[in-house]
């Protein structure tokens, strides 16, 4: 699905890449840092490729990764991470850019991040990896914030990269609390973990930030800070600066509690303007900051300017790129303007959101207008965007944050607009959750919605009869009467329009009809290519590749599978179970050729991504399938084909009603249940095994792979022990090794 069409001479993306620029460009140094320059000389004499930096807040971690970058002769890899990030395709796409922009390396690594949410583990992030340990030039990766990442997928994803990381180059990540990828790290010695006791400051430092603030400190007195302090940077900075304002260095050894940074943050923020606290505590909802946005944030007119007075003024403000154009609060800063916020104005803080929402909405950077709409009791006009936005989010690979998105709404808002309980239908569906699916169909279809819907269909009922027709849980009738329904309302400029096309085609193939059927396809094709629906435009191609092989007419088959394996390869589609049918055509074509070779590979790219197709797709599920078992009985492999037989079993106990496939199925079960057939193969990785199969490649232990998938630890082990058995492994190192080797694993 495509977006709204911008206006002439608007940028979209303008905001988007200027935000990128500031994640991925080294701070600057505050003027008033403390060196630690010999903590950095012993990280980076230390051998270990990984450095975790791990202390509360205020203690300097970020500035210790800065020094070290500027003092850095190897290519220094610069990440910045913020609470939406959390995200494994999100993250991968941000390293890769990273490793890029510092290196050189071949631009396509970033685009090749932007997979199929279920293949981040076993396609996007050994790529990644592969790219790092095969560069060229030694390079640091610095990632900062690494606390912000609570999704166990972004632990696992980053946990593969790091495996990457070559000798002579450093992964250096900085985060409050323990990084989960330590342990196995320290196992085998290869990292050095910096901590509170590394990064605290002595009484020497204490004077030296004092004399920057312009107070004098005897040695008697800046030992009494460090007691007081325990040698926390953060808490020595706002002291200094307290006794700037108060003319009175023995004020800053006073205080109920060491440890209570608000106290520190009260006294220096009480002697700020009442114009300039104002100013502090509305911005201070904003995660990145810029003059414009927090204007239109606080809601009145300002000077110009007013970031940079308060950066040099010593307030908490960072710059986050060397034009000065973004910032952002010390995250303790942060916390404690939100907490005044909260206590002088609570009741303007959803205006507060609504305004960002509305200023990040005008700038065509819909995805943090919503983040702020979340914020607010507006949740239509959230519920309007999000709806906007959805396939494009999920074809991007970003299920993890249309999933954190639909969950923030809450169930009871998807209900109130139903289109959203289509979205939700949708992202199941492709993602092989079939009860998901199945429940919220019937959510859907239990719905009445009399308005237009904001994913560009043109009504309710157009967009839950696609829904419908491509689950085909009524049969062909059913379906060819949902699919006709949105093919007599979509417009031809409708983005949806191929999706309406396509599916009155798969409801006359599947009627036995594909006479019937080509032109629908054909026309569906043309109208992808034209609204770029390339997920649409692959299938009916490979549809029409399929008719013309039966014909006799392999040329025309070939050419037509050739352009759509280029499709699917540009767009990163090899894991959506829309495209699978692609690579078994692929492989009936180089079998009938006499290159078994590149049929094996082809077939290898189908099995592989197969557990995404499911009952809830049945007609994708099944005629995948029936081509795959055929070619695999073609080539002597009767256990594969026997295999995939049983699974057409397990998709007809939930879709028996598949016409024209259920004959097709009956004639290849009666081949290979009856018939003998020479080969060796043994039975393949089950879908269940396949999506095991990537987490093989992390520390993670059986039980906690168990917690990740919802099954029981004894499941994993039963499971783990069968991969050992088909790919005649006797090791999670082996197995990983084999399966990257038959290409079940990696790109």
């Amino acid at each position: 699905m495509t977006g709204p069409t911008p206006e002439p001479g608007v940028d979209p993306f303008d905001l988007d890449r200027s935000l990128l620029d500031a994640k991925l460009s080294v701070p600057l140094l505050r003027r008033d840092f403390v060196s630690r320059v010999e903590t950095v000389e012993r990280a980076r004499t230390s051998g270990a490729r990984v450095v975790a930096v791990s202390a509360p807040a205020g203690y300097g971690k970020t500035s210790l990764l800065v020094e070290w970058a500027a003092t850095e002769d190897r290519a220094v890899a610069w990440v910045l991470l913020d609470r939406f990030d959390d995200d494994p395709v999100g993250l991968l796409s941000l390293l890769a850019s990273a490793f890029v922009r510092a290196t050189g390396a071949d631009p396509t690594v970033v685009p090749d991040m932007r997979v199929h949410a279920l293949a981040t583990l076993g396609r996007a992030a050994p790529r990644l990896a592969a790219v790092l340990r095969t560069s060229e030039k030694p390079f640091m990766f610095m990632v900062d914030d690494l606390h912000l990442l609570t999704s166990p997928a972004c632990h696992d994803v980053l946990s593969v990269v790091l495996a990457g990381v070559p000798e002579g180059s450093q992964f250096v990540g900085a985060s409050r609390t323990s990084q989960p990828y330590v342990p196995s790290h320290r196992a085998i010695g290869d990292v050095l973990e910096i901590g509170v006791e590394d990064l605290a400051m002595d009484s020497a430092a204490a004077q030296q930030i004092f004399r920057h603030a312009k107070v004098e400190l005897s040695a008697t007195m800046a030992q009494a800070v460090i007691e007081r302090t325990e040698g926390w940077p953060v808490g020595l900075h706002l002291a200094a600066m307290i006794a700037h304002d108060t003319k009175d260095a023995a004020a800053v050894i006073s205080g109920e509690d060491r440890y209570v940074a608000d106290y520190l943050y009260g006294e220096s923020f009480s002697a700020l303007p009442e114009a300039v606290r104002r100013f502090l505590r509305r911005t201070s909802i904003l995660d990145n900051l810029t003059e414009e946005l927090c204007l239109a944030v606080i809601g009145e007119a300002g000077p110009g300017g007013r970031l940079r007075e308060l950066e040099a003024s010593n307030v908490f403000l960072i710059p986050q790129d060397r034009t000065r154009e973004w910032y952002r609060y010390h995250p303790l800063y942060r916390e404690f303007l939100l907490g005044e916020l909260r206590r002088e104005e609570p009741d303007i803080i959803p205006e507060l959101h609504a305004r960002a929402a509305a200023w990040f909405e005008s700038r065509r950077t819909p995805a943090m207008a919503i983040e702020h709409l979340l914020q607010t009791p507006d949740r239509g006009h959230c519920a309007l965007l999000i709806d906007s936005l959805g396939l494009m989010t999920y074809q991007t690979g970003e299920m993890a944050t249309l999933q954190r998105w639909l969950a923030s709404l809450g169930d009871e808002r998807i209900e109130a607009y139903p289109p959203l309980a289509v979205l939700s239908g949708w992202m199941a569906v492709l993602s092989g959750h079939s009860a998901e699916a199945d429940r919220w169909a019937r959510i859907a279809d239990a719905a009445i919605f009399d308005g237009v819907p904001a994913d560009g269909t043109a009504s309710f009922p157009s967009t839950r009869a696609m829904l419908r027709a491509a689950m085909c849980a009524g049969g062909p009738e059913q379906m060819l009467a949902d699919a006709e329904l949105a093919f007599a309302v979509e417009p031809p400029w409708s983005p949806w329009r191929p999706l309406a096309v396509s599916l009155v085609g798969e409801a006359h193939l599947l009627d036995g009809r594909p006479d019937d059927a080509a032109p629908y396809f054909i026309e569906a094709a043309q109208l992808g290519a034209a609204t770029g629906n390339v997920d649409v435009q692959a299938r009916c191609n490979t549809h029409l590749a399929m008719m013309a092989m039966a014909r006799g007419q392999w040329e025309r088959g070939s050419e037509l599978i050739h352009a759509t394996l280029t499709l699917i390869e540009e767009h990163r589609l090899e894991d959506y179970a829309t495209t699978l049918l692609s690579f078994a055509a692929a492989a009936r074509l180089s079998l009938q050729r006499g290159d078994t070779r590149a049929a094996e590979r082809e077939l290898t790219r189908a099995m592989r991504a197969r557990p995404v197709s499911t009952w809830v797709l049945p007609t994708v599920a099944v005629r995948l399938r029936i081509h795959l078992a055929t070619t695999y009985w073609a080539m002597g492999d009767a256990s594969t084909a026997r295999h995939l037989v049983r699974e057409i079993e397990d998709v007809l106990l939930h879709r028996p009603a598949l016409g024209a496939l259920v004959e097709q199925f009956a004639a290849l079960r009666d081949l290979v249940t009856t018939t003998a057939a020479g080969g060796t193969g043994g039975p393949p990785l089950t879908p269940a095994e396949l999506r095991l199969l990537p987490y093989l490649q992390t520390h993670l232990t059986l039980p906690e792979i168990g917690a990740r998938l919802f099954v029981s630890r004894n499941t994993v082990g039963t499971e783990v022990s069968s991969i050992y058995r088909k790919l005649g492994a006797t090791s999670r190192s082996e197995a990983v090794e084999l399966a990257t080797t038959l290409g079940l694993l990696g790109a």
